[in-house]
C-alpha cells in the first residue's frame, strides 16, 4: 500500500490524485490521508479512493500560533495512528500543512518518503520534511543545498493530460476559431485584483476574452459579459486552455504546469510574497526566465498582449520544454522503487 497525503488548497491536492490514480491503475492500493476542513474534505468523499482526515495545524512562516500547535500535535497523534493501521511501505506527501502531519510521523516511523514540491521555492512544510525524506520530486528545477539535491529529481507537475484541437475547442466554448481568444484565470476561487483591473484594459482590444471570475464573484461581474467577453464562475480547465492564445492569469504552480502542457504563453499577475511567502513570483519569474512567460505590466498590458499575440512561437516552444507530460507515471515509478 502505498499512503498519500498533503492539500488544503488544490495546488497540493490535485497531483496527489493524479498520483493515486495512477497507482491504482497500476493495480497498487493506495489510501489518502488528508486534513480536516481543507479542500480535501469536500473532494475525497466524491472519489473512490479510500481516505482518513485528521487535524493539521497550518505552518505560520513566522510563527507558531498556540491553537495551531494543539492541532498540530492532534495530527501527528492522528497520523501515527492511521499509519500504523494501516502499514503502508511508502508515503508521498504533496507538501501543505495537510500534508506535514503523515509524512513526519512516517519519517519517525522509517518509512521511506517521497516529497512533491509544486513550486519553484521550497514550501516550509517541505523544507521541515526533507532533511529524512527519501527523495524529493520537483515540478520545476530550482537551486538546492548539495545535502538535498542528491535526493532530487524534476519530475514534473501532474495534471489532467488531456488536450482538444483548438477549432474545436473554440467552438465548443462558442468562440469564433477564426479569432485570438484571451483566457483570465485567478485560480479556482477567483482573484478579486485581476477581476478589477483587467476588464477595463482588455475590453477596448475587441478580442474575444474568457474570464472566470470565480464562483463566489459570478453575480458581481455578470455585467462585464457583451461583445465577445465571457465571464464564468469556473471553467473546464483542458477546453478553456485548449482554445486559449494567450493566457492572463496568477501563477500558481497547477496553472502553470496547465498552460505548459498545452504550450500556451502566459503574462503572469503573480500574488505578493507577504500572502504566500514569495511561491507564485518564483514561479513566474522561473518561466519568464525560460522564456515561456511575461510578467504583466499593467499600464503596458495592450502592449504585452499585441505583442506575444503577434509572435507566439518562441513562448509556445518554451512552455513546451517545461510541459509535465507524464509527471504522475514518474511520480508513481519512484514510489514504486520504495515497494
Amino acid at each position: 500500500m502505498v499512503l498519500l497525503t498533503g492539500g488544503g488548497t488544490g495546488g497540493h491536492l490535485f497531483p496527489a490524485l493524479a498520483v493515486a490514480e495512477e497507482l491504482g491503475r497500476r493495480g497498487h492500493e493506495v489510501f489518502y490521508l488528508g486534513a480536516l476542513g481543507g479542500l480535501e474534505a469536500r473532494l475525497l468523499p466524491k472519489t473512490p479512493i479510500p481516505h482518513a482526515l485528521v487535524p493539521a495545524g497550518k505552518l505560520d512562516r513566522s510563527a507558531l500560533r498556540p491553537k495551531e500547535a494543539w492541532r498540530l500535535l492532534l495530527g501527528l497523534l492522528a497520523a501515527r495512528g492511521v499509519l500504523r493501521a494501516k502499514r503502508p511501505k511508502a508515503v508521498l506527501s504533496t507538501g501543505g500543512y495537510a500534508g506535514f502531519p503523515a509524512a513526519f510521523a512516517a519519517e519517525l516511523m522509517g518509512i521511506p518518503v517521497l516529497l512533491h514540491e509544486q513550486n519553484a521555492k521550497l514550501g516550509l512544510a517541505v523544507r521541515l520534511l526533507a532533511p529524512l525524506s527519501r527523495g524529493l520530486a520537483l515540478s520545476v528545477p530550482l537551486p538546492l543545498a548539495p545535502g538535498l539535491a542528491t535526493k532530487a529529481r524534476v519530475v514534473g507537475y501532474p495534471v489532467r493530460e488531456v488536450r482538444f484541437p483548438k477549432a474545436e475547442a473554440k467552438a465548443r466554448l462558442g468562440f469564433d476559431p477564426g479569432k485570438p481568444l484571451l483566457l483570465v484565470l485567478g485560480g479556482s476561487q477567483g482573484s478579486l485584483e485581476l477581476n478589477e483591473r483587467l476588464p477595463p484594459l482588455l475590453r477596448p482590444l475587441g478580442l474575444p476574452v474568457l474570464h472566470q471570475v470565480g464562483e463566489r464573484w459570478l453575480e458581481r461581474y455578470r455585467h462585464l459579459e457583451g461583445e465577445g467577453y465571457r465571464v464564468a464562475g469556473f471553467v473546464d480547465g483542458p477546453l478553456a486552455m485548449s482554445a486559449a492564445d494567450l493566457l492572463l492569469a496568477r501563477a500558481g504552480a497547477g496553472t502553470l504546469a496547465e498552460a505548459a502542457f498545452h504550450q500556451l504563453p502566459a503574462l503572469l499577475f503573480p500574488l505578493s510574497p507577504r500572502l504566500d511567502g514569495g511561491a507564485q513570483r518564483a514561479n513566474a519569474l522561473a518561466y519568464q526566465k525560460a522564456g515561456a512567460a511575461r510578467l504583466g505590466d499593467y499600464p503596458r498590458l495592450a502592449q504585452q498582449v499585441e505583442e506575444m499575440l503577434r509572435n507566439p512561437e518562441p513562448y509556445r516552444e518554451a512552455m513546451g520544454s517545461l510541459s509535465p507530460e507524464g509527471a504522475a507515471g514518474r511520480l508513481a515509478d519512484w514510489l514504486e522503487e520504495f515497494l
